[in-house]
C-alpha cells in the first residue's frame, strides 16, 4: 500500500531516519524494508535516509502487507458501521449499544472491530483497535486503517492527547461540578466488577460537570484524565449517583446504560488539522 503525506506547516527540520524513527514510530524492521527495497520518496524523488526533510515535503511511502504483523478477524455486518470521520489512515465511528469493541475469541462475529472490517473489505484496509468502549456503552471510538499510524495513536492515546467527552444520565441531583481522584482496582469477590481501592488501586481523575437537573436524575458530562475499565461508572456510583441503567454498579432497571462517548477530539497524526467526531444522536 502506497502513503503520501505532505509535512504539516510545523514541522521541523530533521533527517528521513528521524521522522520515520521517532516521529513516525517506523519500526526498525519496516525502515530496512523501506531502505532496501527504495521504497520512499521525497517530492517524487527516490530518498536517502540520512536527507533532510522540511515543512511542505511530499513524502510517500510504500508498505507491503508482510511487513507487518496482523491478526485477522471475521467480517461482521457493514450496515452497522456508522462513520463520524473517515480519511486514509483512521476511521471514527458511533458504536451501538450492546456490542463489544472487539473480539476475545477468534471465531467471533458480532463486534464493532468486524463489522468495521467487513466496512473496509472493498479497500482491501485492515482496522487495528486504538481504544476501546464497554459492551454497555455507545460512542465514538477511534480505529487505524493500517499498522503505519497505529503506533501514532496508541502514542497519543497514552500521552493524552485524545480528549473524550461522556454524556452520562445518573440517579439524583448532583448540585455542583466536580473532580473525581480516586483510586480504582479490582473486585476480588466479582470479576466483573471495579470497586475503589485506595491503597492497591490505580490512580483514576474524572471531571463530572452539570448539564441539566432533572430532580429525580441529572444530566453530566465527564471527561477523563485516565482510562481505567469501568472509571465513570464506578466513580459515579462512589459519591452516591451511579449511572441510571448501570447492570453492576446500582439495582434499578432501565432500558440500557446511561452512558454515551460523545465527542473525540485529535490532532490528526500527519496533516496536523484539528479533529472533533461526533457521536450522534446524545442522551440529550
Amino acid at each position: 500500500m502506497e502513503y503520501t503525506m505532505i509535512l504539516p506547516a510545523d514541522q521541523s527540520e530533521m533527517t528521513l531516519r528521524e521522522l520515520l524513527e521517532h516521529e513516525w514510530l517506523v519500526p526498525r524492521k519496516v525502515r530496512h524494508f523501506l531502505r532496501t527495497r527504495k521504497e520512499v520518496q521525497i517530492n517524487d524523488q527516490p530518498a536517502l535516509f540520512h536527507q533532510i526533510v522540511t515543512a511542505g515535503d511530499k513524502v510517500t511511502l510504500v508498505i507491503e502487507d508482510s511487513d507487518y504483523s496482523y491478526q485477522p478477524v471475521l467480517p461482521g455486518d457493514p450496515n452497522q458501521v456508522d462513520v463520524c470521520y473517515e480519511d486514509q489512515h483512521l476511521i471514527i465511528v458511533n458504536k451501538p449499544v450492546g456490542i463489544k469493541t472487539h473480539p476475545n475469541q477468534p471465531d467471533e462475529q458480532d463486534t464493532l472491530l468486524n463489522h468495521v472490517a467487513a466496512y473496509l473489505r472493498p479497500e482491501q484496509t485492515q482496522p487495528y483497535v486504538v481504544h476501546r468502549l464497554d459492551k454497555e456503552t455507545s460512542g465514538v471510538v477511534l480505529f487505524a486503517k493500517n499498522p503505519f499510524v497505529l503506533p501514532i495513536l496508541g502514542r497519543m492515546l497514552e500521552q493524552k492527547q485524545l480528549y473524550r467527552r461522556y454524556q452520562a444520565i445518573v440517579w439524583g441531583t448532583i448540585k455542583k461540578d466536580q473532580t473525581i481522584d480516586k483510586k480504582i482496582g479490582r473486585d476480588r469477590h466479582d470479576r466483573r466488577k471495579r470497586i475503589i481501592d485506595p491503597r492497591n488501586g490505580k490512580s483514576a481523575v474524572t471531571h463530572v460537570t452539570i448539564a441539566k437537573n432533572n430532580g429525580e436524575t441529572t444530566n453530566v458530562y465527564c471527561v477523563l484524565d485516565t482510562g481505567r475499565t469501568h472509571q465513570i461508572r464506578v466513580h459515579l456510583a462512589s459519591i452516591g449517583h451511579p449511572i441510571v441503567g448501570d447492570p453492576l454498579y446500582q439495582q434499578r432497571a432501565a432500558p440500557r446504560l446511561m452512558l454515551h462517548g460523545r465527542e473525540l477530539h485529535l490532532v490528526h497524526p500527519f496533516t496536523k488539522e484539528r479533529l472533533v467526531a461526533i457521536a450522534d444522536p446524545g442522551l440529550w
